[in-house]
């Protein structure tokens, strides 16, 4: 691995790759916390997920699992849902998945992953044989991306949109910039249906070479442990990956949820689910800029927010100790040990876990102090007013 154009200060160590945020929620012996105990900031799950309609249409899947899955359903739904044709769409076992299909199928020569991001892409290429070289984005340009940073001739290119776990949404038209002949392009989008209108979206876009779209219905929909994604790409790519795939990738009770979940009735309800996660995620940042010690990454758009404060460790164990499980940050290539992801609940457990936050910040030595503003964004990038997030 090379760190390729550093525009920021990488994190001192090097990242572990493989962990995620459900490890913040398990119990010190490694099994699942008492969840009754602990609310979940770390995983960025919708609450209250699944809906019962969901499940219903689930459970009644489980009357054919003595028959194999049959994905065209499903298939034809997701297609029908961005516009595009069925062989333009092939269904994962999450979206994880594709990026090991990915890592296996495109014979990339210089691969280049822009950081910091979801790490499960560089880490499949790492296992795949690939030498991976980074692009760290910085905190002083606001974690957004500069097309002319990623060179010329990388031949393969990933970056998440909105970004986990910076919640940065990179426009269009920047995303675009860095399509060519030559070049496979994968923009995971992992949380785009939590954006209101999706606006930045690249899904169903045609008229780019070598786009590869990475969607996950585990989000919003409250489905990680069904493992159901899918990628929209051109034709001969979508064949190479199905060809990477085991045969049945995807379970029935998963194809039964993507199809669901590409009705006009679940599209609606997600567009509202996005309109209330923007107006809680407001309320979150307006609490957190109550904290002269805590920067908080600005204008978020995804259903997470991005904190720096100091002695984040200790603060991170006080919170868990009060209730509160938070994702650590320093396992993301280009940030370190003073980073926190928060991810967007309700108004009510916000003000409870604000009130926490305040009990910690009082009693873990340096943590009031105010994070060091060299290498920040411009002003207004950190700590926007209330609504601007």
């Amino acid at each position: 691995m090379r760190a390729l154009a550093d525009t920021g200060a990488a994190a001192p160590h090097e990242p572990d790759l493989r962990h995620h945020g459900d490890a913040e929620v398990r119990s010190a012996d490694g099994g699942p916390a008492d969840l009754t105990d602990l609310t979940d900031l770390a995983v960025n799950v919708r609450a209250g997920t699944p809906p019962a309609w969901l499940k219903a249409e689930i459970a009644a899947s489980l009357d054919g699992l003595a028959a194999y899955p049959d994905g065209r359903a499903a298939r034809r739904a997701v297609a029908e849902r961005h516009g595009l044709p069925a062989e333009e769409v092939l269904l994962t076992s999450g979206a994880a998945e594709a990026f090991v299909l990915l890592a296996r199928a495109v014979g990339a020569v210089r691969p280049v992953v822009v950081h910091p991001q979801f790490t499960e892409p560089e880490a499949a290429l790492r296992d795949a044989g690939h030498d991976v070289e980074r692009v760290l984005l910085s905190e002083r340009d606001g974690f957004r991306l500069d097309p002319d940073a990623v060179p010329e001739d990388a031949d393969l290119v990933i970056v998440g949109n909105p970004t986990n776990p910076t919640s940065v949404l990179h426009p269009a038209e920047v995303l675009a910039k860095l399509a060519r002949p030559g070049r496979t392009l994968v923009v995971d989008e992992a949380f785009m249906d939590a954006v209101p209108g999706e606006r930045a979206s690249l899904a169903g876009r045609r008229d780019l070479p070598g786009l590869v779209v990475l969607r996950s219905l585990t989000k919003t929909w409250g489905l990680a442990g069904l493992r159901i994604g899918y990628v929209l790409a051109a034709p001969g790519i979508i064949a190479a990956l199905e060809r990477a795939q085991p045969l049945w990738p995807v379970s029935s009770p998963a194809l039964a949820a993507a199809e669901a979940c590409c009705t006009p009735r679940a599209l609606a309800e997600a567009a509202a689910a996005a309109e209330d996660i923007a107006r809680d995620r407001a309320h979150l940042l307006a609490r957190l800029g109550e904290f002269a010690a805590v920067r908080a990454v600005g204008p978020a758009e995804g259903s997470f927010v991005l904190i720096r404060l100091a002695q984040a460790a200790a603060v991170r164990a006080g919170l868990r100790a009060r209730g509160f499980a938070v994702r650590r940050g320093d396992t993301f290539p280009g940030l370190g040990q003073e980073w926190l992801r928060l991810a967007v609940r309700d108004r009510a457990t916000t003000d409870r876990f604000v009130a926490a936050l305040a009990e910690v910040l009082t009693e873990v030595p340096g943590a009031a102090v105010r994070p060091d503003p060299a290498g920040s964004p411009a002003e207004g990038r950190f700590g926007e007013a209330p609504g601007e997030g």
